[in-house]
């Protein structure tokens, strides 16, 4: 039940990270005809870097769980045995402290934005917080993410975002086409 309710949770965030992906998309189509036929969307580019900021960290968990994200291989790779699983637990201990402080100190700055009512500049005047509320929400989903690895790690078990290694070059070519690299 809560292995299916956390994996809903990273997919909903990937999901949302897709819809801010086609605003941006809207936004700049309409930006761009719009200077073509004279028409100016008002605080165009303020929702446009608003929806980019909400996109890049909703997506940030579903990335991470999906093993897509960029980490460092390089050592971990060529670990095996105890050195290995010491260096991914090394690993997921310091991401979750590092995230874990950004997280807390982003949903502060959130809730500070709220408590004094702070608005934003340009044309468009909205509550900071709501704008902020994207970013807050992918750090924590991230830094409960990383915490879930933790735990699965720490119980013995392989990290779900490491896949095994390609047999062929022709496998290696698909998963890089497959992954956008």
């Amino acid at each position: 039940m809560l292995r299916k309710s956390l994996d809903g949770l990273y997919l909903l965030a990937g999901w949302l990270a897709g819809l801010f992906l086609i605003a941006i998309l809207v936004l700049m189509m309409a930006l761009s005809i719009g200077r073509e036929i004279g028409i100016n969307v008002k605080s165009g580019d303020d929702l446009t870097a608003w929806c980019m900021a909400s996109m890049a960290f909703l997506g940030l968990a579903h990335t991470f769980k999906s093993g897509e994200m960029i980490r460092v291989g390089l050592l971990t790779d060529k670990l095996t045995g105890k050195a290995k699983y010491v260096a991914e637990l090394f690993s997921l201990v310091m991401a979750a402290v590092i995230i874990g402080y950004f997280a807390w100190q982003v949903v502060l700055m959130t809730y500070t934005s709220y408590v004094i009512d702070d608005m934003s500049t340009g044309v468009l005047v909205i509550p900071l917080w709501i704008p902020q509320t994207g970013f807050a929400a992918g750090l924590v989903i991230l830094f409960i993410a990383v915490v879930d690895e933790l735990v699965h790690v720490l119980g013995g078990n392989k990290p779900r975002y490491e896949r095994e290694p390609p047999k062929t070059a022709e496998e290696a070519i698909e998963r890089a086409a497959a992954s956008g690299v």
